[in-house]
């Protein structure tokens, strides 16, 4: 088992050991369970939804890298197809507070480029910040998600963002988690440009139209990408670096591993993340960041 999940390991209960073991040990463990896992552990441990999620919260908690706060906070979210994705928080140094990325942000941006189309519940090891509770404001029904806290009673988003604003305030109808194309092509082979202009095609940017998206190769040639997801309070809006930083962290990988960059973004876009992305990722050690642009 990797080193990370040993102190959470340690306080699981031993029925739920020997059933999430065998899970837990695969070398490519994606950090999340699918529905199927989720039944399969449930029935065998006499457990509820709830109770699963909250022990799942250390392993959780144990992805996060914190050089600046030293403050581990975990996420679990649930998605309408049964599916629970782990979050963290991630912090870079030497770079600004903005990069940061939450651990809510991080356990519904890895469901939605895993594919999920809709969150049912969210459960966290500290209360959301606002800054969280108005990224999720961002999804569909958003509000009807359900909030789980260590010894509080579960409570809607709506509960925790009462009177919010959101989409529906700017007549926005396509919402983050959505299925959508936004058509960009290219003559290219380049296996990096390729899959960022593929992951700036399903990026949310419906304010700005900044539509942007990236492609990471590490040393070991494996492949990772993030989309732009924008939100209607703008501050909230998660990069497109982040999100392909998560998916690298949640696999298993160094973020510091990352020999070779493309990203791509509109060379008219009001809202440019160039600038912040290239530095970001020189300060995590990658020299090779390339730009193009897409129209």
């Amino acid at each position: 088992m990797h080193s990370r999940f040993k102190a959470a390991w340690s306080q699981l209960p031993e029925k739920l050991q020997s059933v999430l073991r065998p899970i837990i040990d695969q070398p490519n463990f994606p950090a999340m369970l699918t529905a199927e896992q989720v039944k399969h552990i449930k029935t065998e441990c006499d457990c509820s939804d709830s109770e699963l999620a909250f022990s799942l919260l250390p392993f959780a908690a144990s992805y996060a890298i914190t050089p600046i706060s030293h403050f581990y906070v975990g996420a679990i979210a649930c998605g309408e197809s049964g599916n629970l994705y782990f979050g963290a928080n991630m912090e870079f140094s030497q770079v600004s507070m903005g990069q940061v990325i939450h651990a809510e942000q991080c356990a519904v941006t890895h469901a939605w480029l895993k594919g999920e189309k809709k969150l049912t519940s969210i459960t966290v090891n500290y209360t959301p910040c606002g800054h969280c509770r108005q990224f999720m404001n961002e999804l569909r029904e958003g509000g009807n998600i359900m909030v789980h806290l260590p010894e509080r009673k579960p409570a809607t988003l709506h509960e925790y963002l009462p009177d919010s604003f959101g989409p529906a305030d700017l007549n926005i109808t396509t919402l983050l988690m959505d299925t959508t194309d936004h058509g960009y092509k290219t003559p290219s082979r380049d296996r990096l440009l390729c899959a960022a202009i593929e992951a700036a095609n399903q990026s949310h940017a419906p304010y700005s139209e900044s539509h942007s998206g990236i492609a990471l190769q590490l040393k070991d040639g494996s492949l990772f990408t993030g989309r732009y997801a924008e939100n209607a309070a703008f501050n909230p809006s998660l990069p497109p670096l982040q999100a392909a930083l998560i998916m690298i962290n949640l696999a298993g990988k160094d973020i510091h591993a990352i020999d070779q960059a493309t990203f791509v973004e509109k060379q008219d876009a009001i809202v440019k993340h160039w600038c912040v992305t290239e530095n970001t990722l020189k300060t995590l050690g990658c020299q090779q960041v390339e730009l193009a642009y897409i129209n």
